[in-house]
């Protein structure tokens, strides 16, 4: 099966030289978002939202350690729950993007990592922009690995948040495909589906998820979308944030503020 890495750098190289459709990149409507959300007696009162600054990320990787050190994914496992990946786009037009071990130790060479220890060295003068951009599951209100489970392992909780149960999960892989963003996997102990819960364990006790917690620019938040009051939010309702490859109708609940239309 393809990893993460791969599929990225397949990926980009399909689109380097090519304007990317606004398609890609759904600027969210604050009135049309809200105006889906109505509530009513039965609904839960909370409806929990990630939201992603991109400008403030510096691709450190203490996110994607505090990740794997929380939710029990093995530390040198080529898998995490979430992970960093860097753009880096050249004058003449091409895209390079990589993800080494997820970004985990950060990104410690200027060198992109084209996967089978091969390594494309960008000069300076040849950038004309690079970014990094945070991914994790993005808890979709329609979520299509919940559709495709057919033994209800995955399913989705009163407030939005998709679980996995490990004790119900027969390791089909069916959600793995049916997923548009790549977020899922194979458990490498359990032998499981596997990915971001928003840190279910931690967020239902008043708590931030280990990534949030652990990011020391603040280019991570999560909170109650359903709360006016709530700084997540707030920011949802005024600025202008994005969600990603919004074409699929799976209305994603991971909101970005400067995302790039190169992102993948």
């Amino acid at each position: 099966m393809i990893n993460r890495r791969d599929f990225l750098k397949n990926a980009v190289k399909g689109i380097a030289g090519l304007a990317l459709p606004l398609a890609a990149i759904e600027i969210v409507s604050p009135r049309k978002l809200f105006a889906a959300k109505g509530e009513t007696g039965k609904e839960s009162k909370i409806r929990w939202a990630f939201l992603v600054d991109t400008y403030k990320c510096v691709g450190c990787g203490l996110c994607v350690k505090a990740c794997k050190l929380e939710n029990e994914v093995p530390y040198d496992a080529n898998v995490t729950r979430t992970w960093v990946e860097r753009y880096v786009l050249t004058k003449d037009g091409r895209v390079f993007a990589d993800t080494p071990k997820g970004a985990r130790d950060g990104f410690t060479t200027s060198k992109i990592d084209l996967g089978e220890g091969k390594f494309q060295d960008i000069k300076k003068d040849d950038i004309q922009k690079a970014f990094f951009v945070p991914k994790l599951c993005n808890q979709c209100e329609n979520p299509p690995c919940v559709q495709v489970c057919p033994v209800g392992a995955t399913y989705q909780a009163p407030d939005g948040v998709v679980l996995v149960d490990r004790k119900w999960c027969i390791g089909c892989g069916y959600c793995i495909m049916a997923c548009p963003y790549g977020v899922r996997f194979f458990h490498p102990v359990y032998k499981v589906a596997e990915k971001c819960n928003f840190c279910y364990h931690r967020i239902t006790k008043g708590l931030k998820t280990a990534c949030v917690q652990a990011c020391p620019f603040g280019a991570r938040m999560i909170g109650n979308i359903k709360d006016p009051n709530d700084p997540v939010s707030r920011i949802i309702r005024n600025e202008r944030v994005s969600v990603l490859k919004d074409e699929y109708g799976t209305r994603p609940q991971v909101y970005y503020i400067g995302i790039s239309r190169e992102v993948i």
